[in-house]
């Protein structure tokens, strides 16, 4: 049986957006120091995190940051859904590509998922930069998501 294409559709990410912060535990001071540096941008819109990231983030930022659980507890899970349930618009990851991790597929599964719903994704400091310093970072823009209500009416 041959699978048919999602369909996609066209909404549009606002203006104050919803980002998410995550670091692994020997990168979170390069992403607290990003962070501190990109804060007047950052603080124009809704911040989110895993567990610990989130809490330290408050505490260095001073800033409202909304805290999930801890990543290896669920946390990326929990982020996943929320990229799914199209709570999350910007994704600024920055994890180590040398250590090897416990709760990798989780790792992997909210990668996937936030490229399946197309929002921006940073793993560095440089492309967390590029991004930031978009215009887009601060304005509305289109983008292309899975049409999850035509899947439906075409399975029913």
């Amino acid at each position: 049986m041959k699978s048919k294409t999602l369909q996609q559709k066209t909404i549009v990410t606002p203006e104050r957006k919803n980002v998410a912060l995550v670091a692994h535990d020997n990168m979170k001071p390069a992403l607290i120091e990003w962070a501190e540096e990109h804060k007047a941008k950052l603080i124009k819109h809704n911040l989110m995190a895993t567990g610990t990231t989130g809490n330290l983030m408050q505490k260095q930022l001073k800033v409202p940051v909304h805290s999930l659980i801890s990543g290896p507890l669920g946390g990326d899970q929990q982020l996943g859904g929320l990229i799914a349930e199209g709570k999350i618009d910007v994704l600024i990851f920055f994890w180590d590509p040398f250590e090897p991790m416990p709760h990798d597929p989780d790792i992997k599964a909210l990668l996937r998922v936030a490229a399946v719903w197309n929002i921006p994704i940073a793993c560095s400091v440089a492309s967390a930069n590029f991004l930031v310093s978009s215009p887009l970072f601060e304005s509305e823009f289109e983008r292309q998501i899975p049409d999850y209500d035509k899947y439906l009416q075409e399975r029913l």
